[in-house]
């Protein structure tokens, strides 16, 4: 998405309440990112999308505290420097950095006990999921997208907050009524069609 997709995508969620849930998610993880900001998924899915996404935003913002680091569970040997960090970068987190963990999926044992590890480190956890509630019991702020009642889809989600997390600090965010139970089903179809617009789609 380019910022004026990301803009029509805010305009069509603002009666919802999920542009002003992911602005004050992407405040927080501004806010609390002082010296560096590591991303980590599940094995089969890492977060290759946000990673990229937040990189482009924090260059064009001029927020380098804010450009990410993948950590990748088995990055190949011939891997370029910015996609080789594995896991053992985890054991190095401490004060003043942030882990945002990016998953779809409930979050396996020896993920969930990395990140239980890096936050007695003293680093601030960060979730992006589905509602897990294991993870989101270590986060110090989680974000959840579910899949059935969420207006707006993951991969949607993430890009709202990565362009939230380099927005100006907003005075104050009003409180936006969620759209009722009758206008969700028109809701999810015009931003179907916004998001098959974005990407190109084709309805069959």
């Amino acid at each position: 998405m380019n910022a004026d997709q990301v803009a029509a995508l805010r305009a069509l969620l603002a009666p919802t309440g999920w542009v002003d849930r992911t602005a004050l998610f992407a405040g927080a993880l501004r806010r609390s990112t002082r010296s560096g900001l590591l991303l980590v998924g599940t094995a089969d899915d890492e977060p290759w999308h946000m990673t990229a996404h937040l990189a482009d935003e924090s260059r064009l913002a001029g927020l380098p505290e804010l450009d990410p680091t993948l950590v990748r569970w088995a990055p190949p040997p011939d891997a370029p420097a910015h996609l080789s960090v594995g896991l053992d970068r985890l054991r190095a987190a401490g004060r003043g950095e942030t882990l945002l963990v990016v998953s779809a999926r409930l979050a396996p044992a020896e993920l969930l006990e990395r990140v239980d590890d890096v936050r007695r480190l003293g680093a601030t956890i960060f979730a992006l999921d589905r509602g897990d509630p294991d993870l989101d019991g270590i986060a110090h702020e989680s974000l959840a997208v579910p899949e059935e009642s969420a207006p707006v889809s993951f991969d949607a989600a993430q890009h709202l907050v990565s362009a939230a997390a380099t927005d100006p600090p907003r005075a104050r965010i009003r409180p936006q009524r969620p759209a009722s139970p009758d206008q969700e089903p028109g809701l999810r179809g015009r931003l179907a069609r916004l998001l098959d617009t974005m990407t190109g789609t084709q309805p069959e």
